[in-house]
């Protein structure tokens, strides 16, 4: 059994669309309010015990410019069944927010805190969503291909820093 007919054995019709994979790998887009039934599924009845990635793409721009606007893209194995599966669900541009899986699988609270660092997508309910990889009070999310390449002073944080910190001595 595929885990493409796992998941269509587990889940209702019709809550997931089953995408054809480029790379062989088995893919499923679901709606953002449909999300946390999905990974439940997949955790609880479909043998997913491993998520090994979660990120996101920017389709905000160019040729290929889509709304929603955000794809975040998660990634599971299953050891039991040797296979795996990707999920992704669009988020739009004004209030990207999804569910935070960390209870499912805790391993992937980092993977939802550097999506969050680098794109500003919010995943509600993280027990610590925080900055990542860019200090705290950065006004900007590096991925997005709104970010500024010209005109940003990243030493206006450094220098405030520095000041608060040269205060507190």
């Amino acid at each position: 059994m595929t885990a493409i007919d796992r998941i269509t054995a587990a889940m209702a019709e019709g809550t997931f669309e089953v995408i054809e994979p480029r790379d062989g790998m088995p893919c499923v887009a679901v709606a953002a309010d449909g999300l946390r039934a999905l990974m439940e599924c997949l955790r609880n009845d479909c043998g997913f015990e491993t998520n090994t990635f979660v990120t996101a793409i920017d389709r905000s721009a160019g040729a290929l410019a889509i709304e929603p606007c955000y794809e975040v893209t998660y990634q599971f194995l299953s050891h039991a069944h040797g296979d795996r599966i990707r999920v992704r669900v669009r988020v739009p541009l004004t209030d990207p927010k999804v569910p935070t899986i960390t209870d499912l699988w805790p391993g992937t609270s980092f993977c939802e805190r550097e999506c969050y660092d680098m794109f500003g997508i919010v995943f509600e309910g993280h027990p610590d969503l925080r900055r990542l990889l860019m200090p705290e009070g950065y006004d900007h999310h590096p991925l997005r291909k709104d970010f500024p390449h010209r005109g940003i002073e990243p030493d206006r944080l450094y220098r405030e820093w520095e000041r608060g910190r040269a205060a507190t001595r």
